[in-house]
């Protein structure tokens, strides 16, 4: 049950099972759904029917995309997308390469430990001071909607980061980022709710709470 006094509630789903998440390469930023993918996109779907929303907003990543596609298609609510709730960006050399190739998977640890570190970078991906920027411009976007209620499809690991951060508040750092991201679980299709609420310890009177996490009874 959502707490009445409430400014604010977003419904984020993480996107159904990829072909990226069952084969032995990197993911390329790109990655469809499974035939599962999808089967989980229309279980989510019928559960959202039967949520309250006003609009769903989703990454463009097609794993996404076609999730919320799905979810659109059964609860006949407007679709938007924004590159602000996509995942993490790899380095473009490791994408699609095999676990088995040394000079990918090198470059993909140095830039998992760059996902930790403030101010190092691996090639072109993104690295902790991005995501977290991101994550907090994604948070400060949602609060500024006119909507009172959301869908918001996103990714797994950007998700935890924006939890991260309500969790974590001012304390987050990259020790902890790295704790919290390495200790916390996500299933595709996922259902994880934040609320907007007042709270007497922000100077602002607001602040994001975590009201549930990783909610997936839909898939039985």
């Amino acid at each position: 049950m959502i707490k009445k006094t409430a400014i604010k509630t977003i419904y984020f789903v993480r996107h159904g099972e990829s072909e990226g998440n069952t084969k032995p390469v990197f993911q390329s930023l790109d990655s469809p759904l499974t035939s599962k993918g999808r089967k989980q996109a229309q279980y989510i779907a019928e559960r959202a029917s039967h949520l309250s929303f006003e609009a769903i907003i989703a990454s463009p990543l097609s794993r996404a995309k076609e999730t919320a596609e799905i979810i659109t298609k059964k609860v006949k609510k407007s679709l938007e997308f924004s590159d602000l709730f996509i995942e993490r960006i790899k380095p473009t050399e490791t994408m699609g390469r095999p676990y088995t190739d040394e000079k990918a998977k090198q470059l993909y640890m140095e830039w998992m430990k760059s996902l930790f570190t403030p101010g190092f970078r691996a090639k072109d991906g993104e690295n902790f001071n991005d995501i977290i920027t991101r994550a907090k411009r994604a948070l400060e976007y949602l609060s500024k909607r006119s909507e009172k209620e959301l869908l918001v499809v996103t990714h797994g690991f950007f998700l935890r980061t924006m939890v991260a951060i309500v969790v974590l508040g001012d304390t987050i750092s990259d020790k902890s980022f790295k704790q919290f991201q390495e200790r916390v679980g996500m299933e595709n299709t996922g259902l994880t709710i934040l609320i907007l609420d007042d709270n007497d310890d922000n100077i602002d009177g607001l602040s994001w709470r975590l009201w549930v996490w990783n909610d997936y009874a839909h898939l039985g």
